[in-house]
């Protein structure tokens, strides 16, 4: 059956589109994607492929995991998701182990939230705070994005110490995903993302300010930037 999974991602190729992606998830020597090929396959196509093939065992879903090829892993953690609905535990283990490999941000933001967010929702979460503290870059991102599972169930606490832990981050992908979840907080309830920015915003890269505060009515969000709060 992975045989035939990847013979039918094969057959969707688009060198085209394989060409823009590579450029767009920057996959090119010494940048964040590098060594990432793509076969040009887009979202919900690879969504309806992963969907007849929802009973792999995870050592086939590892081969996909361990392979070059972006789409083989996205695939892979899509059937992933629909397993851990099922199997929940050693899903979110074998998940983890993996971490490493669920490496571009698109990946990430698809699958942790999924996955890793809603397995700890009532569990501890030390590994969020282990994994933020991470050298890796996408472990990083895995412990911030994994929190939106905590944000639409109005738990804050995690996500704005997660925060607090990647504000001074060097990576632009951690400024967006912190920014991003700062502003999906803020959706939930303003009044804790005001709280939190103004002990803080002075501090944040200007990327990640912009996206925290990007749904503030127009003079709000202005005297952010200005310094002005």
């Amino acid at each position: 059956m992975l045989q035939q999974l990847i013979s039918e991602l094969n057959s969707l190729k688009d060198p085209r589109q394989a060409e823009i992606l590579q450029r767009f998830f920057k996959t090119g020597e010494g940048q964040y994607g590098g060594g990432d090929v793509f076969l040009g396959i887009k979202i919900p196509v690879q969504r309806s492929v992963a969907k007849k093939y929802y009973d792999l065992d995870l050592k086939e879903i590892q081969e996909l995991l361990n392979s070059k090829i972006h789409e083989y892993r996205m695939v892979g953690l899509f059937i992933l998701i629909d397993k851990y609905k099922k199997e929940g535990e050693k899903v979110f283990e074998f998940y983890l182990k993996n971490s490493k490999k669920i490496n571009n941000w698109d990946l990430v933001d698809l699958s942790a939230p999924n996955i890793v967010g809603d397995f700890l929702l009532d569990k501890n979460k030390d590994i969020l705070y282990k994994l933020a503290r991470s050298e890796n870059l996408w472990e990083k991102r895995i412990a911030i994005v994994s929190t939106f599972a905590f944000i639409r169930n109005d738990k804050f606490e995690d996500t704005l110490a997660i925060v607090e832990i990647l504000l001074k981050d060097s990576h632009d992908l951690i400024h967006k995903a912190v920014g991003w979840m700062l502003r999906e907080v803020g959706k939930r309830d303003e009044k804790v993302l005001e709280e939190f920015l103004k002990k803080n915003y002075q501090k944040m890269p200007r990327i990640m300010l912009r996206y925290s505060i990007e749904k503030f009515e127009e003079g709000k969000r202005k005297s952010y930037l200005k310094g002005k709060v």
